[in-house]
């Protein structure tokens, strides 16, 4: 071969050789090579830095998830109990503690004697401290109230009473306030019946999955979407449906709750508040006029419950 053929043969391999991506070894039957050492020691330190936060944030929410949707579904085959009279009794169910107890209300809006509601307070009592304090009798009428509008076979507790701590302030502190999932029934529909009753505080925590309701002065609605254990990042709502809530409770003979008293005698306590409520009544929607407010809407809501 004449040493001009070898020249060209030469450069036409050099050529070949030069193309992009030749040199390194690419082409689209080549697989890619790895970067050095010292290209790729940063990301794996990065990618070994991220893997616990995010193993971590993905195995924290569905074990909050799961536990939302356990809490919310009904008992197979469960119905709510019944008196005698045909008329549906209060099932109440602690998701902290594996105790519950049936209560039955003496007409159609509840109304509950001195003994249930001693029996309410007992499981309703801080599992933390194992306090107790006398329940509302208006809290336990508002959560009936909401068992038989969904027809719930019991109610979920998640939260009743809490020992107070010092600096904050909460309706849980004062025997006023329960966290609770309605099962078979969204949170949202919960919330928005008991927006309708008048002087109730009606918070939605649609990260953690339940309803707090409680009974004061003046209606209150918010949405707080921090997770359990976290800070509280609560959102006021419907300004103007708690205020016409209130004038429709008014104008039914109904009022705010006054401030907390504890008495010796239940059953005296509870004909003088109704004593009080006609009294009310009588002189019209001018008779809660002069109310104040006390907007306990931070609600220090921190606990957290396990699945039923």
């Amino acid at each position: 071969m004449s040493a001009a053929r070898l020249w060209l043969l030469g450069a036409c391999a050099l050529a070949a050789a030069s193309a992009p991506g030749r040199a390194r070894g690419e082409g689209a039957s080549s697989a890619p090579q790895a970067k050095p050492a010292s290209q790729s020691k940063p990301a794996a330190k990065t990618a070994k830095r991220a893997a616990p936060a995010t193993a971590k944030r993905a195995a924290a929410k569905p074990r909050t998830v799961a536990a939302s949707r356990a809490w919310h579904t009904p008992t197979p085959g469960k119905t709510a109990p019944v008196d005698d009279a045909g008329r549906p009794m209060l099932t109440l169910q602690a998701l902290n503690m594996p105790e519950r107890v049936t209560l039955a209300a003496s007409g159609d809006h509840g109304g509950f004697s001195a003994e249930d509601l001693d029996r309410a307070a007992h499981l309703l009592r801080d599992p933390r401290s194992g306090d107790e304090h006398p329940i509302d009798p208006r809290l336990l009428d508002l959560v009936y109230r909401v068992a038989v509008r969904f027809s719930a076979h019991e109610v979920r507790i998640i939260s009743g009473y809490r020992t107070p701590r010092h600096g904050r302030h909460s309706n849980h502190a004062k025997g006023r306030a329960i966290d609770l999932v309605v099962p078979g029934a969204g949170d949202e529909d919960v919330a928005r019946f008991a927006r309708e009753q008048g002087f109730v505080g009606v918070g939605v925590y649609p990260t953690s999955g339940f309803v707090h309701l409680d009974v004061r002065d003046r209606s209150y609605f918010w949405v707080d979407s921090s997770g359990p254990g976290k800070r509280n990042r609560t959102r006021g709502i419907l300004a103007d449906l708690a205020a016409k809530s209130d004038a429709r409770a008014v104008a039914r003979g109904e009022h705010g709750v006054g401030p907390f008293a504890i008495a010796t005698d239940v059953d005296d306590a509870l004909a003088a508040a109704r004593r009080e409520s006609q009294a009310l009544a009588a002189r019209g929607p001018a008779g809660a006029a002069g109310a104040t407010s006390d907007l306990d809407h931070d609600d220090d809501d921190d606990d957290e419950a396990s699945a039923p």
